[in-house]
């Protein structure tokens, strides 16, 4: 898996405006947490679809978590996913319910 890494609130703004002609992932990370460490294991060995692929590392940036949840009308979850397309949020989903599977049906 290609992982860009979420660093930058601009970012979200790139995400909102790319997600028009390419679907948009976003996974937010938390790396103190062993059922997020197992998403993320199960997103890397997956044969994923066509998109781009964005990690926040929410320990670490915080800030731009709480950003998502406001822009994309999300309740904060850790691990979390969200699909973006057109600009919002059509797929969100935490913990165990992360799967490649999932993936596969929205993007």
């Amino acid at each position: 898996m290609d992982w860009i890494a979420l660093t930058t609130e601009e970012q979200l703004e790139t995400i909102r405006q790319r997600s028009a002609t390419k679907t948009q992932v976003i996974f937010k990370h938390s790396t103190r947490c062993s059922v997020s460490s197992m998403a993320l294991n199960r997103l890397n060995t997956a044969n994923l679809p066509q998109a781009d692929y964005y990690l926040l590392d929410l320990i670490a940036f915080r800030n731009i978590s709480n950003l998502i949840a406001d822009q994309f009308h999300v309740y904060h979850e850790s691990p979390q996913v969200l699909v973006i397309k057109n600009g919002e949020c059509i797929f969100d989903e935490s913990h165990l319910g992360i799967t490649a599977f999932a993936l596969e049906e929205v993007v």
